[in-house]
């Protein structure tokens, strides 16, 4: 197992998306709070990615996709002269959750720190709901022959991976195409890629200029400043090295990705060792209290919210035009 930390570019589009969707540390709220944490930006990204629609709508969404994929496909096998039942069943949208992720709140951290190491329902066993899942292709799969069987399977999601493929995977160089993942990968790019307006040539240049302006928010001077008071006090605290807020939590991150990588890879994996690991959780503990009190004394979150928010209306005022556009299209679809 290999734990991502938030390198670069998706450390400022992290730190956007913690103004997109609010930090509230106490979950509740409904729509008074949803109105106060709407960004500039927000406004015009909720109608692409579907943040202004409600748990019930999303699922919906969810649902009505994944219908249109398996049509693709099961349209694709037949052409491929295969017989497919579209496999619509038991579909459910994770959207949701009945865990609190409250990074701000001193009791959670206390508990989990970043949620690293330990985490809510970490050792939760999934609910046996007594219901067996039927493959609707099974029993043809396996009235096929075993080279009928490979040739199926190709068609339905492409040739197995090479050798460098698989390395590729293991070290996280390996880059996804569509066209190498058979019909699966098709239907997939025309319901979900091909209808996403943000990989479209029509609003190409304006999501290259929201990348660029979310890369720059972390180094803005705003922000360089509120980060240079918070690493003080970190470094107060007993606890430097860091140059801006969620390094201190990629440190543990990385930490908890050498003990994962010390095991190896493949059949001769081996767990970390879970002395390591506990003693890590415990110096997560500790340097997230210490982020913790540091962002309490520095006012982070609402300062950096409050940066965002400005840079953010900023952009908007810069990009009006093709921002409203972009949320006609999408409103439209």
């Amino acid at each position: 197992m290999r734990v991502r930390r938030l390198p670069g570019t998706v450390l400022a589009a992290a730190a956007a998306a913690l103004v997109l969707a609010g930090c509230s540390s106490s979950g509740g709220g409904g729509e008074a709070a949803a109105e106060e944490t709407t960004s500039p930006l927000s406004a015009y990204l909720d109608a692409v990615w579907g943040g202004d629609l409600s748990e019930e709508e999303q699922q919906r969404q969810s649902e009505d996709q994944n219908r249109r994929v398996e049509e693709l496909v099961a349209d694709c096998m037949q052409e491929q002269g295969f017989e497919y039942v579209p496999n619509t069943a038991n579909l459910s949208w994770g959207g949701g959750t009945e865990y609190e992720w409250e990074p701000d709140d001193r009791a959670w951290v206390s508990q989990y720190g970043y949620g690293a190491v330990d985490f809510p329902g970490r050792d939760d066993v999934p609910e046996d709901t007594g219901e067996e899942y039927v493959d609707p292709d099974g029993d043809y799969v396996e009235s096929l022959s075993e080279s009928e069987q490979t040739a199926f399977y190709e068609a339905l999601s492409g040739p197995a991976p090479t050798e460098e493929q698989m390395a590729a995977m293991e070290d996280g160089s390996y880059e996804y195409d569509w066209e190498d993942s058979g019909c699966y990968g098709a239907a997939q790019h025309e319901v979900y890629e091909a209808e996403d307006l943000s990989q479209s040539a029509e609003f190409a240049s304006l999501f290259e200029a929201m990348d660029e302006f979310w890369t720059s928010t972390g180094e803005s001077p705003e922000m360089s400043a509120l980060d240079g008071e918070w690493a003080a006090c970190m470094d107060a605290a007993g606890h430097p090295g860091f140059a801006q807020q969620w390094d201190a939590q990629n440190s543990i991150y990385d930490e908890q990705n050498a003990l994962y990588e010390a095991g190896g890879s493949g059949e001769e994996y081996v767990e970390p060792d879970q002395a390591a690991m506990d003693a890590l959780g415990e110096r997560e503990v500790e340097l997230a209290l210490a982020d913790l009190d540091c962002r309490e004394e520095t006012d982070y979150r609402d300062r950096q919210t409050s940066i965002q928010n400005e840079l953010e209306q900023q952009f908007v005022d810069d990009h009006r035009t093709e921002l409203e556009a972009l949320r006609a299209a999408a409103e439209q679809d």
